[in-house]
């Protein structure tokens, strides 16, 4: 994804002199569709895209445990620009300007990666997540959980008891083009609760005031 159209065509052209097929998305929401499609092994990214940071995609493609690569591409040439960037899941970093023999010559190293083995149900604690279904398991229980629901508890169980910043949680539920009330994510939270009860998880969802959420299993009394 390139929000400058001339180079956008530059590197598409070299992409598809070396063999490489592409298609070109004008924004984060485009692009955070086309991911849903099993068709992309990989997407490079700029920062500096129309409706936000390009890395903010990068983050949403990692909440929702999406396992494409991404090339980030950016004019921000400062170390910690850099970390940012691997930190928030990229798998490789290009400034600008650079040549369009080094962007093939990424692109093609990223491609020959192997392919990542994906845990299709993943879990945390007494809870499993099945994003095909769409539901939550905890035990012989089970609750379906909307759209939202489903990517704010897959960044929760992939932080691993860490806290998940509520700007990201927001990130992966809605997205950043999408209109959300300032209290969509309490909402979203409150109905999360109370299906873990309904289950029966040991599990509850923990506000680290002015941060974010994490999960916590309950410690029965003794």
């Amino acid at each position: 994804m390139e929000d400058h159209n001339r180079l956008a065509d530059f590197v598409r052209q070299a992409l598809g002199a070396a063999g490489i097929e592409s298609d070109l998305f004008n924004g984060i929401e485009t692009a955070w569709a086309a991911a849903q499609l099993p068709i992309y092994s990989l997407f490079v990214v700029d920062r500096g895209l129309p409706d936000g940071d390009g890395l903010l995609l990068v983050k949403r493609l990692r909440a929702a445990g999406l396992k494409q690569s991404c090339l980030i591409l950016t004019a921000r040439d400062a170390l910690h620009d850099r970390i940012d960037g691997l930190e928030s899941g990229a798998d490789d970093y290009l400034v600008k300007p650079f040549s369009m023999e080094e962007l093939v010559a990424r692109v093609r190293a990223l491609l020959r990666r192997p392919a990542t083995l994906e845990n299709l149900t993943p879990g945390f604690g007494d809870i499993e997540l099945r994003p095909q279904g769409g539901t939550m398991v905890c035990g012989t229980d089970a609750v379906t959980l909307a759209s939202a629901e489903l990517q704010i508890m897959l960044s929760l169980v992939q932080a691993n008891g860490a806290t998940v910043r509520r700007t990201a949680l927001e990130a992966a539920a809605w997205g950043l083009g999408e209109a959300v009330t300032p209290n969509a994510l309490d909402v979203a939270l409150h109905r999360l609760k109370r299906k873990l009860q309904a289950i029966g998880s040991l599990l509850h969802i923990v506000n680290a005031r002015g941060y974010g959420y994490a999960l916590s299993e309950i410690r029965s009394a003794r």
